[in-house]
Parts: structure tokens; C-alpha cells; sequence
């Protein structure tokens, strides 16, 4: 049995890429059965999925590299090309989706075999369900936005698949043929926004955005526990950088300290923020206070 809490970030990349692989196949044999625009437009999804963790593999394994000479601060940031490179993989795939149902609209064509076309579509979605899951945890347990990304895009393609089967189900009830196409419509509309969220995440990480409010607050919180000691803080400063995390502040002590003492109370705060979150690189400097 696989334990997960042995994995490392690439392992579960490597996962997210054999459920793509996987469900490539399934859900080809799906729209192979029926001939199904919708089931059609589930596929093409997929192949956006393999492409997606196969980039973001290689971006993870990136960020492992140790800060050198031309990048003293490591390589974190690469995991937002990742997110970045799969929001434009999953924008194409909208546009493909919508033109390929746009012309079934015009000329509707029946459905063969839905049941069969159904259960494969079913277990596709029943797979990337779990996967989906899965990197939700590890996305959260190693901060990384390449693998929440991915996880995000599966539940994207888990609930488009759900919606493509309920068509695909109702166009065999009913005999409704433009039904089919107009549901792979509104598919492609579903990953087109999905698409744009994970862009505008990507512009924010390269961007260095803040740490969140709460980390922001928690940061606050520990170094006013050092004010009753005489000290003042200016400038708190926090960015995020992939799976890394950085605080940076400026500490004012009385001007009679000596830097052995203020460099004592450096490395009591350093050690404090560490505490408090976990993983975050800081940086202080020393003022006297005017």
C-alpha cells in the first residue's frame, strides 16, 4: 500500500500524470463508443491534464535545484510558470471544445451506445476524482501552487465531467440531439474561467504577492510580545515565492544597546517568526531608534 506521507512533491506530479494517462484512455474509448461531442470535449480535457502535470513535474523538480550563483534566492518561483503554462493549456482547450460543438450544433449527430460510453466516462471521473483529492493534500502539506493547480483543474474536469454524462444520459432519454453540443458549450464556458483564475494566481505569485491576511496577523502578534522590552518595528514586508515563504523587518533598539545585545534580540525574533509559520525565511535589520 502506498503511504503518502513518504511522498515527495514530483511523486505525486508523477501520479496526476498516470491518472491523466489513464483517463486519456478511457475516456476516448468513451467518445469512440458514442460519438458524443460532449464525451469528445471531456477528452480533449484530459490531454490538457497530462500536458499540465508533465509541465508541472518539470517545474517541481526545478525548485529542487539549491540557490546558485545566478539564483541566490532558489528557484521557487518556477511552480507559477507551471500554473501559468496550464491556465493557457486549458484556455486552448476551451476554444477547441467550443468550435468542435458549435459545429455539432449546426449539424447534430445521434449518440451510439450511451450506456457503455457512460460507464466509461464514470470511472474516468471516479479516478480523477480521488487523484484530485489527493494533490489537494499535498498541495496544502508542501504549500506548492503547481500541485493545488493541478488539483484544482481535475475538480474542474471532474464536475465537467459529471455534466457531460448528465447530457449525454438526457440526450438518450429524450432524443434531444442538440442537447449534446450545447452542454460541451457550456463546458468549454466552465474551463475558460478556470483558466483565468489560475493565470491571474500565477501573475500574483510572479508579482510577489504578500503572504495572506492570517499569516500577516500571526507575524504581527509576535513581535509585539518584544515591544515591552523597548523595541519598535518598521517596515514588516512578507512575499511568497512557490513553496517558499519570506518575512522581512526592520528592528529599532535603544541607541545605548550594544550589537552583541541587539543581535541577541535579532535571533530571538528570527526564531520566534519561525515558530510561528513554519518554513518562512526572515530577515532583520538593526536600527537604533532615532
Amino acid at each position: 500500500m502506498i503511504n503518502l506521507q513518504r511522498m515527495d512533491r514530483h511523486h505525486f506530479a508523477w501520479l496526476s500524470i498516470a491518472a491523466a494517462v489513464f483517463t486519456i484512455a478511457l475516456k476516448t474509448l468513451a467518445w469512440w463508443v458514442t460519438g458524443s461531442v460532449g464525451l469528445l470535449s471531456d477528452a480533449l480535457e484530459s490531454f490538457v491534464n497530462l500536458a499540465g502535470a508533465s509541465f508541472a513535474l518539470w517545474m517541481i523538480l526545478v525548485t529542487r535545484a539549491p540557490p546558485d550563483r545566478q539564483h541566490p534566492f532558489g528557484h521557487g518561483k518556477a511552480e507559477y510558470f507551471s500554473s501559468g503554462f496550464e491556465g493557457i493549456l486549458i484556455l486552448g482547450a476551451a476554444l477547441a471544445i467550443i468550435w468542435a460543438a458549435v459545429e455539432r450544433l449546426l449539424a447534430p449527430q445521434p449518440i451510439e451506445s450511451p450506456g457503455w460510453g457512460l460507464a466509461w466516462s464514470a470511472a474516468a471521473t471516479a479516478i480523477n476524482f480521488v487523484v484530485a483529492r489527493v494533490l489537494a493534500g499535498a498541495g496544502e502539506r508542501f504549500n506548492s501552487i503547481a500541485l493545488r493547480a493541478d488539483s484544482r483543474h481535475l475538480m474542474t474536469d471532474v464536475w465537467t465531467s459529471v455534466g457531460v454524462i448528465a447530457g449525454v444520459a438526457l440526450v438518450a432519454i429524450t432524443g434531444w440531439l442538440r442537447l449534446d453540443p450545447l452542454i460541451a458549450i457550456a463546458v468549454g464556458l466552465n474551463i475558460t474561467r478556470e483558466a483565468w483564475h489560475l493565470l491571474q494566481e500565477s501573475v500574483d505569485g510572479l508579482m510577489d504577492r504578500s503572504l495572506d491576511r492570517a499569516a500577516i496577523a500571526r507575524a504581527g502578534r509576535v513581535l509585539a510580545r518584544f515591544k515591552p522590552r523597548g523595541v519598535a518595528f518598521e517596515g514588516l514586508r512578507t512575499r511568497r515565492a512557490g513553496a517558499s515563504a519570506f518575512v522581512q523587518v526592520v528592528v529599532r533598539v535603544p541607541g545605548d544597546w550594544t550589537v552583541r545585545d541587539g543581535h541577541a534580540l535579532l535571533d530571538e525574533i528570527e526564531a520566534a517568526l519561525v515558530a510561528e509559520l513554519p518554513g518562512v525565511e526572515v530577515t532583520t535589520h538593526l536600527e537604533p531608534m532615532a
